[in-house]
């Protein structure tokens, strides 16, 4: 039996006064009404209704089961209510991390709009560069900058790419000259980024294609981008970098790019999120925007 359905039918003919307008209301015959009802009772071992050809009343049990049904129908409808509320407008909390450069320099600069379009969203930006278990710690979507993801049950949307650049400070250039090929590297002191993919190995390509395999080692690594940026900037030594982490620095000068005849192997940006059926509201929104968003303009 089919007791939400049964409930439905005990409200309609106690509301409606027949079996007949009960089973109209429902789409059924009056004698599936009736049926449902019967089985009603059955299963509660208790009689609902006192039933005469003409007419029929509430027991005491029915009229307190009664009461007691149509305020549980009512919160159903109304939860039934807020999801479609819910999927036609995005709202709610959505978790998003984010490296800690990408966050505060990219991220930042088209999260506001995304706000104003979205004002029903609550947004919570942690910013990181820790590779995290979306669902262990609870987040609706990560982005990612890589050079390649392993496998995983996550979906990855991919959003853009960008440049990897190496730059130093004009200063450092001065007291220990430019390297003139990926090899020069090995007698500079070169800044690592601890948290990527072999950090104490770059790769270079040339004009031609050719690929230039270097390993590098220097006085500072950390898990930053933005740490090794400013150290670059005071001096310190060379840095290979997302572009857009060193854009403004190379604008004003306090960075030059090195070895400009050379390309480092770009990264591409992710979006990743759980594998579902139905992709919430909230985190289909921030994807296609974001989509959009880098569709629109070149990110270096």
């Amino acid at each position: 039996m089919d007791q939400l359905a049964a409930l439905r039918a005990l409200r309609r003919v106690v509301e409606l006064g027949s079996f007949t307008a009960a089973g109209a209301a429902l789409g059924v015959s009056h004698s599936i009404v009736s049926r449902q009802i019967r089985q009603l009772e059955n299963q509660l071992g208790a009689q609902l209704l006192n039933r005469t050809t003409r007419r029929f009343a509430l027991t005491a049990a029915g009229h307190d089961y009664y009461l007691a049904s149509r305020d549980i129908l009512d919160a159903l409808d109304a939860a039934d209510r807020a999801v479609a509320l819910h999927q036609a407008q995005p709202s709610g909390s959505l978790r998003i991390n984010a490296p800690m450069a990408f966050g505060t320099l990219e991220l930042a600069t088209w999260l506001p709009d995304f706000a104003r379009q979205y004002p029903h969203i609550h947004l919570d930006l942690v910013c990181n560069d820790r590779i995290v278990d979306l669902l262990d710690d609870g987040f609706d979507v990560a982005l990612r900058l890589a050079r390649g993801l392993p496998d995983s049950t996550l979906v990855a949307r991919q959003l853009a790419s960008s440049r990897t650049v190496a730059v130093a400070a004009p200063a450092y250039l001065a007291r220990h000259g430019h390297p003139a090929t990926p090899q020069d590297l090995a007698q500079h002191n070169c800044l690592m980024y601890s948290s990527g993919d072999k950090p104490a190995e770059w790769l270079f390509t040339d004009a031609a294609g050719a690929s230039h395999k270097v390993a590098i080692q220097g006085s500072l690594q950390a898990n930053t981008s933005v740490a090794l940026r400013e150290a670059a900037v005071g001096g310190m030594g060379i840095v290979g970098a997302a572009a857009f982490i060193v854009r403004d620095a190379l604008r004003s000068g306090q960075l030059v790019q090195v070895l400009p005849g050379y390309t480092l192997l770009p990264r591409t940006l992710y979006a990743l999120y759980p594998h579902s059926r139905l992709l919430s509201p909230k985190v289909r929104v921030f994807i296609d925007f974001a989509v959009q968003y880098y569709q629109e303009r070149h990110w270096d």
